[in-house]
């Protein structure tokens, strides 16, 4: 039995409305995932529809893997989570005997050669930049439902990459090279196209394919495109058993053809709906979620006239930043700053981001994260399951996996992440995390699949070793990869979905966010791009920070001004304020035994030299680290999170007695208190009972 008592009223109202067309208006951070999930649970449950005759579509492998992977912990299966291209390859491929006969196909996956060598033909430059714009322009026009004749006038106003004629000659030229005679080149958007005409063209195909499937689940549906809705509504036919769920407010793929206008007219498609809305956001606090409506209320056009009023259901927490700074090293170093000074306020490195428009923006920031010795990972850069500590474990593993001796039958399920840690300990899995930023980074990548496999063993309780490599080669397949410990750099788009913590909205000038190109396009461009800066605003949990600079280099001319997009929510100012972390309280400057200057963090934590004397027994250090190490072990985080050595020995030093004397020490904020400290003045006290004795 699904109990429907972990859903709040709104999230159990979708999860139990009666078969039929169900529309889920679901701001950011409302638990959606969780409630279309639990609505497909609650459908098979009981017993309207079975579990092999539920479609569930997503945007991505990775979401279509989560939902899978939730509904496996639900003890629900049968169910088919995946992504339009997916659905419809797995489809053409058993029906298209029926379509083309003994004519064969094969999937193009790189394009890219195909319309260089048209655009060539045509004395068009095929240099890779301008073959990736016409490529671009091609797949919006084929998911539009735009073909090479209709180019012309459907982009009358329209800026294109090559004049508007050139552009469709190009386009037609791709189409005719991917005919030939004994095999037929598909690229993803026709694997679309044919699906929709194999069921639209053949009674046979429709009703095999639909005595298959009867109810539907759309996620993200205000960024479906007019071709994924021509297969949605060929496999519907004239049925009416679906759910979607969106929110207009997020919808930031329109240059790849995606249109909310499905979603908005929902209603009108069917008059007989159930409308739901989620607004009770769990993931931010009400300062935050304040501010997102405060930025989406300013939005203008159809889009803006259904705004969901988000409520911030966590507590209280502190007021959103904004900062100018002189110049992008300036605003960079700033940041690592205030990172620097969250980690060692207790949040965990991997719950931090720093988000941007465009990826050419990323430099700076790794250069100061970099120079700050802090972990980081530039999401789109190199694959998890790439990396060559991650290739190496699970060369390892399948070699394990290939000799039954050295694999313990009760190291399965929940067990089997020791089974892992064991494996992969020759390879450089210490118990401790190493010092060194690459030898630490190898060690997080291992520990991360070490968390990972313990994370599936509790989803499938008889999961042994070769069940566990099918899943991660599933997990590569859909690109989802595990958490990592580093701060995250990510631009906007490849953020949604996504949520930290801690978020850093950088580089927030007019010509970045607004783009320049939305900017010469019109209002509305402009108002997706105030609709992706809504996106990473609501990303974040607890700590918001907005940043932009007049400059881009050192000493360079004051030229760039703030985003429009802060209007009205700040004050303007034409000055340029470079703002530095805020310190809970001051740190002693020289050394409280031999009066020298203190010059790096250890030594300001401890208030003195490293090579000056200690009075603190060493025996209160170990017992402290033994101590940290379990913290670190029961939490699954690196000890170094919970406290560094130097605070450890500055704890060791000064025995603090209570928690006003805990929060004096260098290193320690109110967080690590809240967490840690009842525990940790219990540790010290029995070394106290010991002095009074």
């Amino acid at each position: 039995m699904i109990n429907l008592g972990d859903l709040d009223a709104d999230q159990q109202q979708a999860a139990t409305a009666p078969r039929g067309p169900v529309a889920i208006l679901a701001g950011a951070g409302t638990g959606k995932t969780r409630t279309i999930t639990y609505r497909i649970a609650h459908l098979i449950d009981q017993g309207f529809v079975g579990g092999n005759r539920v479609m569930a579509v997503t945007f991505t492998k990775r979401a279509a893997g989560e939902m899978a992977h939730r509904l496996r912990l639900m003890g629900i299966g049968g169910v088919q989570a995946r992504t339009f291209h997916a659905a419809a390859m797995r489809q053409l491929a058993y029906f298209w005997p029926q379509v083309a006969g003994n004519l064969s196909w094969q999937l193009l996956d790189n394009k890219f050669p195909l319309v260089g060598r048209a655009a060539r033909s045509l004395g068009i430059d095929s240099s890779v930049e301008n073959v990736r714009d016409i490529l671009s322009e091609i797949e919006w026009a084929k998911s539009r439902l735009i073909s090479p004749e209709q180019y012309v006038a459907e982009t009358a106003h329209r800026h294109t990459p090559q004049p508007a004629p050139i552009v469709a000659q190009i386009y037609q030229r791709y189409e005719d090279a991917k005919i030939n005679p004994d095999v037929m080149l598909l690229d993803f958007d026709d694997l679309l196209l044919h699906v929709a005409g194999a069921i639209e063209n053949s009674t046979a195909i429709a009703e095999e394919f639909r005595a298959q499937y009867c109810t539907f689940v759309v996620d993200e549906y205000q960024d479906v495109t007019p071709l994924q809705q021509r297969v949605l509504s060929a496999w519907l036919g004239n049925r009416d058993d679906i759910t979607v769920v969106g929110d207009a407010n997020q919808t930031i793929y329109s240059f790849t053809g995606a249109s909310p206008e499905f979603l908005l007219d929902f209603s009108r498609t069917y008059p007989h709906a159930t409308v739901v809305k989620l607004q009770r956001d769990y993931r931010s606090t009400p300062q935050i979620t304040d501010l997102a409506n405060t930025i989406i209320s300013q939005a203008t056009g159809r889009v803006s006239g259904t705004k969901l009023q988000l409520r911030g259901m966590l507590p209280a927490g502190p007021a959103p930043v904004f900062a100018g700074y002189d110049d992008e090293p300036a605003e960079a170093r700033a940041v690592a700053g205030h990172i620097k000074n969250l980690i060692e306020q207790g949040v965990p490195p991997a719950e931090i981001a720093v988000l941007y428009r465009i990826n050419a923006q990323s430099a700076p920031f790794e250069q100061a994260l970099a120079d700050a010795g802090i972990v980081y990972q530039v999401r789109g850069g190199e694959e998890f399951f790439k990396r060559p500590e991650i290739r190496q474990a699970i060369s390892t593993l399948i070699r394990l996996s290939q000799r039954e001796e050295h694999q313990p039958p009760d190291l399965i399920g929940p067990r089997i992440h020791e089974l892992v840690e064991s494996a992969l300990a020759p390879i450089g899995l210490t118990p401790q995390e190493p010092e060194g930023a690459q030898a630490r980074e190898r060690w997080q990548s291992l520990q991360a699949l070490v968390e990972l496999s313990k994370e599936l063993g509790k989803a499938t309780p008889d999961l042994n070793l070769i069940g566990l490599l099918h899943q991660l080669h599933q997990r590569d397949t859909n690109k989802h990869p595990p958490t990592m410990q580093g701060v995250t750099l990510a631009s906007l788009h490849a953020a949604k979905g996504l949520e930290w913590d801690a978020v850093f909205l950088v580089g927030l000038t007019d010509g970045s966010l607004p783009i320049t190109h939305a900017i010469k396009a019109g209002v509305t461009a402009i108002e997706e791009e105030r609709r992706l800066f809504y996106v990473g605003v609501t990303r974040a949990r607890k700590h918001l920070f907005h940043s932009w600079s007049a400059a881009r280099q050192e000493g360079g001319r004051h030229s760039r001004k703030r985003t429009r997009f802060l209007d009205d929510i700040i004050p303007e100012t034409n000055k340029i304020t470079t703002a530095k972390p805020a310190k809970r309280h001051r740190r002693p400057a020289r050394c409280k035994v031999c009066g020298s200057p203190l010059v790096d963090t250890p030594e300001r934590i401890l208030g003195r030299c490293n090579n000056c004397p200690s009075d603190a027994d060493p025996q209160i250090f170990e017992t402290l680290r033994v101590w940290r190490a379990g913290v670190a072990k029961t939490n699954n985080i690196p000890a170094y999170i919970v406290f560094s050595d130097a605070t450890l020995q500055a704890i060791a030093e000064a025995l603090p007695t209570n928690t006003a004397e805990l929060l004096k020490i260098n290193g320690i904020g109110q967080v690590k208190v809240e967490r840690y400290g009842q525990d940790l003045l219990e540790t010290v006290a029995q070394f106290l009972d010991d002095d009074e004795e």
